[in-house]
């Protein structure tokens, strides 16, 4: 019997870089028509891998699949994989976490930019027929002010550098407190939220971090101050945001995650004229898709042909191999 792979779900048009990556190897594709958890763990009991993106690999979805080895991961954050449980049955699972930090990085200075120069506000004014350059929320230069990142990883560390190319003064908070070498400045997370002009998340969603920007971290902060989110939506409690934004506690947010996704749009948050939000595409580019995809189906051939995969969350499983 031939090797299966169950690809659970994709935002992108087709799924011919992976299909081609796993035929070639002998391998065969099985894409899910839905990703509730039903439909795939009926799908994944005839299967040794499973790739996903969005779709929530469940504990019961992974046991359904006796034989499964892997569990892949069409992106970086893992918090929809039960990693504990995939390891206690000494499953594979791994990511590729360095296939879209450009875009990211770029993505969130876009938003920040647009919100510091109220592109978004005058742009639906000016479609609007309104021509008014007194209109909108008071702007401030660029040069001098302080973007505080929350998370310092990969990306929080691309970000810092391309930052300081607009003249911006960057401090950092991170669970470590390391600055993996750069010279960043370290700030505790209270210091981080009353500092920052502009506050960038960067962090993984672990129930330490959901709901990090709140109510309370939310009233340290400068009345000017801006939110910037392309991590993950739960970091921030969108119901404390919107009270914040309509009462002028802070001066804007731009969003491309959320809670949950797709979002509600007729919430008043996403009627706010200084929030910007976008559809979660902050990671989407020709070149970074191409390559996340390749990388994770090559994984995938790897653990079926007894090869040791890039990027293993739970090397822990290797040592019982």
């Amino acid at each position: 019997m031939s090797q299966r792979v169950l690809l659970t779900d994709r935002p992108w048009a087709d799924d011919s870089i992976e299909r081609g990556i796993l035929t070639a190897a002998g391998i065969e594709l099985i894409e899910a028509p839905a990703g509730d958890e039903a439909t795939l763990s009926a799908l994944a009991a005839n299967c040794q891998a499973i790739m996903t993106c969005w779709a929530k690999v469940t504990q019961k979805v992974i046991a359904s699949s006796p034989g499964c080895r892997h569990v892949a991961r069409l992106g970086i954050g893992l918090d929809n994989i039960d990693v504990a449980y995939a390891t206690s049955q000494n499953i594979l699972v791994t990511n590729i976490p360095d296939y879209c930090i450009d875009e990211v990085v770029d993505h969130a200075l876009a938003l920040l930019l647009g919100l510091s120069r109220n592109v978004a506000f005058h742009y639906m004014k000016t479609k609007q027929g309104v021509y008014d350059l007194r209109a909108g929320h008071p702007m401030r230069r660029l040069a001098g002010q302080t973007l505080g990142i929350l998370g310092f990883g990969r990306t929080g560390q691309l970000l810092r550098e391309k930052a300081m190319g607009l003249g911006l003064k960057v401090i950092a908070h991170s669970a470590s407190g390391n600055d993996r070498g750069t010279g960043c400045e370290m700030v505790s997370l209270e210091e981080l939220f009353r500092r920052s002009d502009f506050l960038s998340l960067h962090a993984p969603l672990t129930p330490q971090t959901k709901h990090l920007v709140n109510t309370r971290t939310l009233a340290m902060m400068k009345p000017h101050a801006i939110i910037i989110n392309t991590s993950r939506g739960p970091l921030i409690d969108h119901d404390a945001l919107c009270k914040a934004l309509e009462t002028n506690q802070i001066g804007g947010a731009g969003l491309d995650v959320f809670e949950p996704e797709p979002p509600n749009l007729a919430d008043a948050l996403y009627s706010h004229p200084r929030l910007i939000a976008t559809p979660h595409i902050a990671f989407i580019s020709d070149e970074s898709l191409i390559n996340l995809r390749e990388r994770t189906a090559k994984q995938v051939v790897d653990v079926l042909q007894n090869r040791t995969p890039e990027n293993v969350i739970n090397p822990q499983v290797l040592q019982k191999r």
